[in-house]
């Protein structure tokens, strides 16, 4: 299978496929394809693991496209502005995504939930259920603002603002930690907590989230009176 990013606000990927090759990608998820692409939709692994794509921001029925004939195309569009990456797996590594990451994979990848600590959970920014990407094969994921990757390695320490830790590899530690100095506290700017990374392992970091995106821009709308 080849692939195509472009755009570069709203961008989009265009999958181009060999016969009998197919991904699978939530309802609703696909922008535009040509003929010869077979669609079939599904739950993907029964009820259980799709309620738990549920609570990952996903929905519960998965659409699985395959090409009838080489050659064939379709694209799939990001939901908000940002940016588009592509994880290679190879069965060793996995991946834990904030919700709402996951854009479309092929059929050896799987995506399930992860249940975070109470900790992180709570003040990390991230909420409880995070999704976690698996298995073999390419994934395609929808992270807000620009995306920046990293690799840790063992024992290197990065701290990051809650709300821009797009992605991490599940050998990382993820914890948080509270913000010190009471000055820094209330008028720092940073809140209360700061997410903690470790590594070894892989991290990516995005500018800006939907969450901070939405909290600037509440004091804009206009509100009717009626």
């Amino acid at each position: 299978m080849q692939y195509e990013i472009f755009g570069s606000t709203l961008p989009g990927v265009t999958l181009t496929f060999q016969s009998g090759e197919s991904i699978y990608t939530q309802s609703g998820g696909m922008t535009w394809m040509s003929d010869g692409i077979r669609m079939e939709t599904n739950m993907k692994g029964g009820f259980g693991k799709a309620l738990g794509r549920l609570f990952t921001g996903e929905s519960i029925f998965m659409a699985s496209y395959t090409a009838e004939r080489s050659g064939a195309q379709m694209t799939l569009a990001s939901s908000f502005p940002g940016s588009i990456v592509v994880l290679e797996l190879d069965g060793t590594r996995e991946y834990i995504c904030q919700k709402d990451a996951f854009l479309c994979a092929t059929p050896g990848v799987k995506l399930s939930a992860s249940v975070q600590k109470a900790k992180t959970g709570f003040f990390g920014g991230e909420g409880f259920v995070m999704q976690r990407i698996s298995g073999q094969g390419l994934c395609f994921l929808e992270l807000d603002g620009t995306v920046v990757k990293k690799d840790l390695a063992p024992g290197e320490v990065l701290k990051v603002d809650t709300g821009n830790l797009a992605a991490y590899e599940r050998s990382v530690e993820y914890s948080v930690e509270t913000v010190k100095g009471f000055k820094n506290i209330l008028f720092g700017g940073e809140g209360l907590f700061l997410s903690v990374l470790r590594g070894p392992g892989r991290v990516y970091l995005q500018t800006v989230s939907i969450g901070e995106f939405a909290t600037r821009i509440i004091p804009y709308i206009p509100i009717s009176n009626n």
